[in-house]
């Protein structure tokens, strides 16, 4: 029987875009079935000190999110994938940082709506917004950011890993998260980043 694995992220990451990679490919590998859902950085440093520099990418990153909810809400969940996807190729892959830009792209290259692309500058998806980034980040606490994974009744933020493993290394390291995941009472591993997230 297949594994659910819920992954909640926000498309401003390129930690979660990378991760996000990892687990299409540890799905080509391990019987997984791979669910999509939005989280937002903006939401979650509201209340939070934050550099100047950082907070500028805030207000601009919650748009992308808010059209991914749209998105959802007209076209059905299995939309977030593909549209994250897209809006990933140009944003990470492409070095693309003009959001709207990038965000019409997207929605072109996933043939929706291009008025869909006004979601992000309305307040009208952000009680949708608030219900999936919290569904995500409660179960985890809010100390952390994206990428949320959900398996079962195991929730955890990460890994944060770079670049995305291929073929059965994406397998093998699926099952060691969830080894230690999975075990009560764990809670962090981790060491200091030397590189910067690679999109190979």
């Amino acid at each position: 029987m297949s594994q659910r694995v819920d992954l909640w992220v926000d498309p401003v990451c390129p930690w979660a875009w990378v991760t996000s990679r990892w687990l299409k490919e540890a799905a080509l590998v391990r019987d997984l079935t791979l669910s999509f859902h939005v989280m937002s950085l903006a939401l979650l440093n509201e209340d939070r000190e934050v550099s100047k520099e950082y907070a500028a990418l805030l207000a601009r990153a919650i748009g992308p999110v808010r059209v991914l909810i749209a998105a959802a809400e007209r076209y059905g969940d299995d939309t977030l994938e593909p549209l994250y996807s897209a809006l990933g190729l140009r944003y990470h892959v492409g070095g693309d940082h003009d959001l709207e830009r990038v965000v019409a792209g997207a929605l072109a290259d996933v043939n929706l709506d291009p008025d869909l692309a006004n979601a992000a500058h309305s307040g009208e998806f952000d009680v949708a917004l608030a219900a999936s980034h919290h569904a995500g980040m409660d179960p985890v606490g809010l100390d952390v950011g994206t990428p949320v994974i959900h398996v079962g009744d195991v929730a955890f933020f990460g890994p944060v890993v770079t670049p995305a493993p291929r073929g059965e290394a994406a397998g093998r390291l699926f099952d060691g998260v969830m080894a230690v995941a999975g075990t009560p009472g764990f809670y962090e591993l981790k060491r200091t980043r030397h590189d910067g997230p690679s999109f190979d």
